[in-house]
């Protein structure tokens, strides 16, 4: 809270104080191009679109904007042009077609301050990157992930056993299986509790980043020269932050790598996305470099691989709460294909249409990232008639892909209606946005679907979870509380709320016990 507090106050009062400063950067200036940029909503002289570019829910905002500007629009930024994509179709053009002019990283001081700047996340479009693209690519094929789905269904299951036994923390267990399924593929390591470091510390990082990757969040991003100024200058708090982070950052990507090559030299290894890696390596390679590659192509595993699934599953336990019937169904075809005697697993996938259906729906209800993660594009384009500037901002809207719904159905967008993907027309299938586009898209993709249908799965076979509800001057029950998302960031998360989570049975708890010792 307080460093997104922290981004209104330099956002908002940063500029304005500023704003003059950013004469010479203009953007909103008079052009001499002959295609006219892509429409949007009307600028300002120096300050471009600022007052007009919602900090908060920007994902909505754009949405609407769709209405009245189309599939792709354009704003003007203090230093850049912004450009924004609400169609699928245009992110598949430009994101992928052209991926070789539109797989850039936005330049961030703030990212680069913090050191965040060096995981495939983050990393700007080089030899760098795609070194670590095919490490991670090798380590997390098809093939190369049914090696961890043991360990996904025992999380799953011990998971489970503390929904049971302490229910009214589901979302620090959430939380924690989130974070044991990634740490132990990523380093083979294990987890105590919610407290390890590896959870609490990855977690303060991961919110962070996700408010300091919006560009224009800080007013470094406006003027980089700001990142040299003294602590004491007003509004230049973010500075000694920033170096806070990066000091835990480079604890957090050296330490647990370091540890595996340790237990290599001792033969005491378990398998693990870094251990396959540094196996792998072969008497051409650099050891210096390639082993910075593997270290920092597993940070940006572990740090980034285990929000999807977090949030994912918070989604899910919402949707299933709200709409009681579409649990129960989603339960009723697990009892007919499993049975109560087994705990579900990956090989059951195939056989569960309307689970699919179910998880299809909580990625496209509320998406984790609901405008994606920004790029960058090279140079001068052109699409559709207009001209896209080198050097502008682009934003996929997922969000707007994920209300696109077929104007035939039944089911408005923003419900929570897994039917809809039974139908005839269904939507776009989530998994082809929510996990990024082309040369950029997740390689972990494979791995979070298979844990989120784990989580999942095994949360519907346990348990059965509902809405706390009060009771009117009517008698009649009503759900206790609205749920509210986070509204500013790059991630979208369920803000707390509350969930009545209730055993199925005790026969249940045991092969689910039995399930988490294995």
């Amino acid at each position: 809270m307080q460093f997104e507090n922290a981004m209104d106050a330099l956002t908002s009062i940063g500029v304005s104080v500023f704003a003059f400063t950013a004469c010479y950067l203009l953007v909103f200036r008079v052009s001499s191009r002959s295609i006219p940029t892509p429409p949007g909503p009307t600028a300002f002289p120096i300050i471009g679109n600022i007052l007009s570019h919602p900090l908060r829910n920007p994902w909505l905002i754009f949405t609407e904007w769709k209405a009245i500007f189309g599939d792709i629009m354009h704003l003007h930024g203090v230093r850049q042009s912004i450009i924004v994509l609400n169609s699928k179709k245009v992110m598949d053009d430009l994101l992928d077609k052209r991926g070789a002019m539109y797989s850039n990283r936005p330049r961030n001081t703030i990212v680069e301050m913090m050191g965040m700047d060096r995981g495939m996340s983050m990393l700007q479009y080089n030899d760098t990157w795609r070194l670590q693209r095919k490490l991670s690519k090798t380590a997390l094929s098809s093939d190369a992930v049914k090696d961890y789905q043991d360990i996904q269904a025992r999380v799953a299951a011990q998971m489970c056993i503390s929904f049971l036994t302490d229910p009214t923390h589901f979302r620090d267990h959430i939380r924690l299986a989130a974070g044991r399924i990634i740490v132990s593929i990523t380093y083979g390591l294990p987890v105590a509790d919610a407290q390890d470091e590896l959870i609490t510390e990855i977690e303060k990082i991961v919110a962070m980043l996700s408010q300091a990757a919006m560009p224009g969040a800080f007013l470094a991003d406006f003027f980089p020269i700001f990142k040299h100024t003294p602590d004491w200058v007003p509004f230049i708090s973010f500075r000694k932050k920033a170096q806070e982070i990066r000091a835990v950052v480079e604890r957090l990507g050296r330490m647990p790598f370091y540890q595996v090559l340790d237990e290599m030299a001792a033969g005491t290894t378990r398998t693990s996305f870094t251990h396959k890696l540094l196996a792998n390596r072969s008497s051409e390679d650099d050891e210096t470099q390639y082993n910075e590659a593997v270290m920092w192509s597993a940070g940006s595993l572990y740090g980034a691989g285990g929000e999807t699934t977090y949030t994912s599953i918070l989604v899910f336990l919402i949707g299933m709460m709200q709409n009681p019937a579409a649990q129960k169904k989603a339960q009723d075809e697990l009892e007919t294909v499993i049975g109560p005697e087994r705990m579900p697993t990956l090989e059951d996938q195939a056989q569960l249409p309307y689970i699919d259906a179910v998880l299809k729906e909580v990625m496209r209800w509320r998406p984790a990232f609901p405008l994606g993660i920004p790029r960058r594009v090279d140079k001068d384009d052109e699409y559709a008639g207009y001209c896209i500037p080198s050097d502008s901002i682009i934003f996929p809207n997922v969000w707007a892909v994920a209300m696109d719904v077929p104007s035939g159905t039944t089911y408005p967008a923003a419900e929570f209606a897994p039917e809809r993907f039974l139908e005839d027309e269904p939507p776009i299938d989530p998994g082809l946005y929510a996990f990024g586009f082309g040369r950029r898209i997740c390689p972990g993709k494979l791995l979070a679907e298979n844990s989120i249908f784990l989580l999942a799965t095994s949360i519907l076979y346990s348990c059965t979870v509902s809405s706390p509800f009060t009771v009117d001057e009517n008698g009649r029950k009503c759900p206790a509380e609205t749920v509210e998302f986070s509204t500013t960031g790059l991630v979208s998360n369920p803000l707390p709320f509350k969930c009545c989570i209730e055993p199925r049975s005790p026969a249940r708890s045991d092969v689910i016990k039995q399930t988490a010792s294995k």
